[in-house]
């Protein structure tokens, strides 16, 4: 499985490469020569440091809620994963 996150690009260089703020701030140096056209206040799928899609808001809003959802599912999992870990005695306290 590929998990691709949204961002926005908020500077392109020359050499292809591009930053990108994602939706908790943080801003990465990615490759954006995959993707032609792409400039600031796009908005991007990155994977693995490489841009690879442009996409528009509405789609990066239902690419956000998706993985939102998926990790306050895992978290609920692993929360009752310990759970039965600390009933079976496997782990204490």
């Amino acid at each position: 499985m590929c998990l691709g996150v949204p961002g926005k690009v908020v500077e392109v260089r020359s050499d292809g490469v591009a930053r990108v703020e994602f939706s908790d701030g943080v801003v990465v140096e990615v490759d954006a020569s995959t993707i032609e056209g792409i400039e600031p206040g796009d908005t991007v799928i990155v994977h693995a440091g490489i841009v690879i899609a442009k996409v528009d808001e509405e789609e990066a809003s239902r690419i956000t809620s998706g993985l939102e959802e998926l990790i306050q599912d895992l978290e609920s999992k692993a929360e009752d994963f310990e759970s039965m870990l600390r009933r079976l005695g496997a782990i204490k306290g």
